[in-house]
């Protein structure tokens, strides 16, 4: 799995001009999923992204985490994050899962998540094309791939 977390002061999702999802304070997270992800992955990334200390403390310093600031999450599918770019100008997306793997696996983090924050987390729709609004606050920005957790 990859992620784009961006801390925000507000984001949402809109499909078809319907807000699906939207948050104030907290993390829009981008999810890309491919085959080789599993279920621990899923435990894993959760438990990172919920303990990212990437808020401000009262000395201004990073030093808190979603869960120290009672912040949201905005979790969006987007199976772009595995684009492999290495050859011509057109990415490939062979390595994003197809979506009889990665719409449970979706489904299973928003549980995961939910579950580690104690609270419903808000989301786009699967598939569909989706209209992100973010107003990106740092701005903060951390890219997450399960596949190099060493670093």
């Amino acid at each position: 799995m990859r992620v784009v977390i961006q801390r925000v002061t507000e984001a949402s999702c809109t499909v078809d001009g319907k807000v699906t999802g939207e948050i104030n304070n907290g993390l829009l997270v981008l999810m890309g999923i491919e085959d080789t992800d599993t279920a621990e992955d899923i435990t894993w990334l959760s438990n990172k992204i919920i303990n990212l200390r990437i808020f401000n403390d009262e000395a201004g310093v990073m030093n808190k985490s979603l869960m120290n600031v009672d912040g949201d999450i905005l979790l969006i599918s987007q199976f772009t994050l595995h684009a492999a770019t290495k050859k011509g100008n057109r990415p490939s997306y062979i390595k994003a899962s197809k979506p009889e793997f990665a719409i449970p696996m979706y489904e299973k983090m928003i549980k995961q998540l939910e579950n580690d924050l104690s609270k419903k987390i808000q989301t786009g729709i699967f598939g569909a094309d989706m209209k992100i609004r973010l107003l990106n606050d740092g701005p903060v920005t951390i890219i997450i791939d399960t596949k190099q957790k060493d670093f």
